[in-house]
Order: C-alpha cells, then structure tokens, then sequence
C-alpha cells in the first residue's frame, strides 16, 4: 500500500511540474513575450488615462474654488465658460478665407 501512495504521490507530482515547465516554456517564447508586453503597455495606458482624468478632475475642481473665491472677494462673478471648458476669449474664431494675391 505505501508502494501504491508513494506512486500515486510522484504522478501527481511529475504531472505538475510537466505543466509548469510548459507553461514557462511558453512565456519565454517569443509570442509569450510579446503577450506579456502588450498586457503591460495596455495596463500602463489605462493607468496614464486614469492619472489624467484625475488630474482634470482636480484642476476643474481647483478652478471653481478659484472662481467662486474671486467672487466673494470682489463680488465679480467671471467670465461664463464654453460647453469645452474654455473662457470665451479662448474659443477659437473661424478663419477668414484668405484673398489670393494676384
């Protein structure tokens, strides 16, 4: 009966490392590596875009307690904003066709 555990036992354990050898064999290919690289550059855009928004977040935020300071202080009120965040002298004005010189 020991003969039988003890065999069962180097089975099971021979099939496990089998497994981990290919798996490991696998992400040191070339397909493997790049499968690693393009995991890693999407989590890092992810991680870049997330920054971002949270930085706009936090100037928006910033920028109203600004405002709304500003006009406490002198009464005030400022410049309205465009539906894209900017100040009106920001928005962009369309261009004027140019004359062709003759």
């Amino acid at each position: 009966m020991k003969r039988l555990f003890w065999l069962g036992v180097g089975v099971a354990a021979g099939v496990a490392l089998s497994r981990k050898a290919s798996e490991t064999a696998r992400q040191a290919s070339p397909a493997g590596l790049a499968s690693n690289l393009g995991d890693a550059v999407r989590e890092l855009a992810g991680a870049v875009g997330s920054f971002g928004a949270e930085v706009r977040a936090g100037m928006n935020e910033r920028e109203q307690e600004l405002q709304d300071m500003v006009e406490q202080r002198s009464g005030v009120s400022p410049a309205p904003r465009a539906a894209d965040g900017r100040h009106a002298a920001q928005q962009r004005r369309p261009r004027r066709a140019r004359r062709a010189e003759g």
